[in-house]
């Protein structure tokens, strides 16, 4: 794929959501050839290779990773208080929702977090048209924690375990979850906006933000494109 390029009109914002203030990037017209990237995931294979992600994903081009870390590194040093400024990308996929909402495992119904070290980042780059769904950001009510770390570690799975049987716990019917629930309180939701990236701590709770009627697309690329990526300190 050709060299990728940050867009002219690129709108940086910078948030801290929930009690705990955490940071949470907000990128707006992010590169100027979104088109492109969505044109080259029309040549990927897209795969089910996750037992976690609802959905289809396929590598993302070397281009755009080394585009993402040219253009934000210093940015994220500066807003997460990154150790080191060095960084790196363990993961860059694109993604694509593709499961009904009646065949979400319970794992899918409710946030989660992607690591307990809160200098590992994810961030989410939209590359969908219309109203698709987001990123939301909860706490959970019985804790109140709105990250996980070693130390709350083995207070929020015993929690979790303990509503495992309870009413509260989302049924299979309940579908996607978006929005307040009897177990977690939605404490941020980032609109789905096209060629908008988001960049937050892997060890915030989070979801995708799925409206409730949702279907699977017929092409993918119809669907609920984003690259995914986990950004690292080396």
């Amino acid at each position: 794929m050709q060299q990728l390029t940050p867009s002219d009109n690129m709108i940086i914002t910078k948030h801290t959501i929930g009690d705990e203030a955490l940071p949470l990037l907000v990128v707006d017209n992010f590169i100027a050839e979104p088109e492109a990237l969505i044109q080259e995931a029309g040549f990927r294979d897209f795969s089910q290779n996750s037992p976690y992600y609802p959905g289809h994903r396929a590598e993302a081009p070397l281009a755009y990773q080394q585009c993402l870390l040219a253009c934000l590194t210093p940015t994220l040093v500066d807003v997460f208080q990154l150790p080191s400024e060095i960084l790196s990308l363990s993961v860059c996929h694109y993604s694509v929702v593709t499961t009904p909402p009646t065949q979400l495992k319970l794992l899918q119904r409710i946030p989660h977090f992607d690591s307990l070290n809160k200098h590992g980042l994810a961030a989410v780059h939209y590359l969908f048209h219309g109203e698709q769904g987001g990123t939301s950001f909860y706490r959970h009510r019985k804790t109140g924690f709105e990250s996980i770390d070693e130390s709350r570690k083995t207070a929020y799975f015993s929690s979790l375990e303990n509503e495992n049987d309870g009413p509260n716990m989302p049924k299979m019917k309940d579908g996607y979850i978006n929005g307040d629930t009897p177990l977690f309180t939605c404490i941020e939701q980032q609109r789905g906006i096209y060629n908008r990236i988001i960049v937050y701590r892997r060890n915030t709770l989070h979801s995708g933000a799925i409206p409730s009627d949702f279907k699977p697309p017929l092409n993918l690329l119809d669907g609920r494109l984003t690259i995914s990526s986990f950004i690292d300190c080396i």
